[in-house]
């Protein structure tokens, strides 16, 4: 039964993840769920209490596997430039995949305190990978120059998700050299 009821639950984080990455937060229903997963709407409600429900556990779920690759690659390399490049490269990469998708996605909805909270504290987590590197380079600030950093993903990421006319490699090498380089050419 246990074993039944984790499988119905991942069934249902994946069908939440769909939904997410292809048509944003107002896709997220619970009829929608029910709909991908084969199961009543009113079963539903047994696993997930509401919709922000389902957004912290997916964000309980997929965020830690997002940052593991992300540390992952800056462990892959030694000097702090290429430890900064890791970071900068690996979330744009990870644009394309269905988690992070949900992610921006959920990010981006209205939701309780509690979700925004665990959304927060994910981030934190990955900013926190990337302060070391920064102090290594000579950051005066390296938390601040880290969250500044976090900063120019973002826009990266969403502009990327917005399709935006430059090809997203262009816009991942924009965002590498404003993070090595600052704003000089």
């Amino acid at each position: 039964m246990a074993e039944h009821r984790s499988m119905q639950r991942a069934a249902l984080l994946d069908a939440a993840r769909s939904l997410l990455s292809e048509g944003g937060t107002e896709a997220l229903t619970f009829p929608a769920l029910a709909e991908r997963t084969g199961l009543a709407r009113s079963s539903v409600y047994e696993y997930f209490r509401s919709r922000a429900a389902v957004v912290e556990e997916l964000c309980e779920v997929d965020f830690p596997v997002w940052a593991a690759e992300v540390e992952a690659a800056m462990a892959a390399v030694e000097r702090p430039e290429g430890k900064v490049e890791a970071y900068v490269r690996k979330q744009l990469e990870l644009v394309g995949d269905r988690r992070h998708r949900a992610v921006v996605a959920i990010s981006a909805s209205e939701l309780d305190a509690g979700a925004r909270e665990k959304i927060r504290a994910a981030h934190g987590g990955l900013v926190a990978m990337i302060v070391e590197a920064l102090a290594d380079l000579g950051q005066a600030e390296p938390r601040l120059g880290a969250m500044l950093l976090q900063g120019v993903v973002d826009a990266a990421v969403r502009r990327i998700e917005l399709g935006a006319a430059e090809d997203p490699s262009a816009i991942t090498e924009a965002a590498v050299a404003m993070a090595l380089r600052g704003v000089r050419g």
